[in-house]
């Protein structure tokens, strides 16, 4: 094993010529490698969630932050838009008896994703973001951790994850270009339990997107882009524009496959 242990050694070294804090530890496969930057300043965390109707959606993906996260200094934020039900009402006021948790209504009729997380956003006071699907299942429980340390260095944009279906397959693992006409998930369908090729599914990398269904960017880059594109994408590739912008202003969005949510994908919305 001395070739692998030589190349966690240089890569340990490359931190300290850089100035980086963090623990290079062995991956997935031998040859692959994972880095987990310090977290400092305890940093507070908003998560935005927007929500329609859905209790028991809603409930799961709540209680798996409540009950799992291990981080403390965060807050979540639930956009309720235009829900009809008694019961997500009622759910709300349960809610909002946390006082880590606050339900911020959007007026306007009619679904827009970017406006209603951007709605969000300014209606948080976190230094750091998290968009998340209200149809997702956290699993890692140190998930903001991994996640802040990479949002937490100057040249990352957005940070992204690994989401799985409920059948155990990945539904994402970065966006790439040039497929399915314009941009798609990579290995999707793909069993948690095999690799792609060269284990690629689960390397921390760049991509040019990552899912919105959770990422993390700072609060700073949303302002220095504008925010979410409310106007061209009001449903779909907000996401990917608003990684695109991150590119222009020269931010890396990072891939991290060690933070795993399930995705109920659009359960919420067909």
């Amino acid at each position: 094993n001395y070739a692998f242990e030589a190349g966690k050694k240089a890569i340990e070294d490359h931190l300290k010529r850089v100035g980086l804090k963090g623990k290079v530890s062995n991956g997935c496969i031998d040859g692959i490698y994972r880095v987990d930057y310090e977290v400092k300043n305890n940093p507070k965390v908003s998560i935005i969630i927007p929500n329609k109707d859905e209790k028991e959606t809603l409930e799961t993906c709540i209680n798996s932050i409540l009950n799992k996260t291990t981080y403390e200094n965060y807050e979540i934020v639930i956009v309720e838009n235009n829900s009809e039900t008694e019961e997500i009402f009622e759910y709300y006021k349960e809610l909002e008896e946390n006082e880590k948790i606050k339900v911020v209504k959007y007026e306007e009729k009619g679904f827009n994703y970017s406006k209603i997380i951007n709605l969000g956003v300014k209606n948080s006071d976190g230094e750091f973001i998290v968009q998340l699907n209200n149809d997702t299942e956290i699993e890692t429980p140190d998930w903001l951790e991994d996640m802040l340390g990479f949002a937490s260095r100057e040249d990352v944009g957005a940070v992204g994850v690994k989401l799985f279906y409920p059948d155990n397959t990945i539904q994402h693992a970065g966006i790439v270009f040039g497929i399915d006409r314009v941009a798609t998930h990579l290995f999707r369908g793909l069993s948690r339990h095999l690799h792609g090729y060269f284990a690629r599914e689960s390397t921390i990398q760049d991509f040019s997107a990552v899912t919105a269904a959770c990422m993390m960017a700072k609060r700073s880059v949303y302002e220095e882009v504008g925010y979410m594109d409310e106007n061209l994408f009001k449903v779909a590739f907000n996401d990917v524009d608003f990684c695109l912008k991150l590119m222009e202003k020269g931010y890396r969005n990072i891939y991290n496959p060690y933070v795993e949510l399930i995705h109920y994908e659009s359960k919420s919305r067909g």
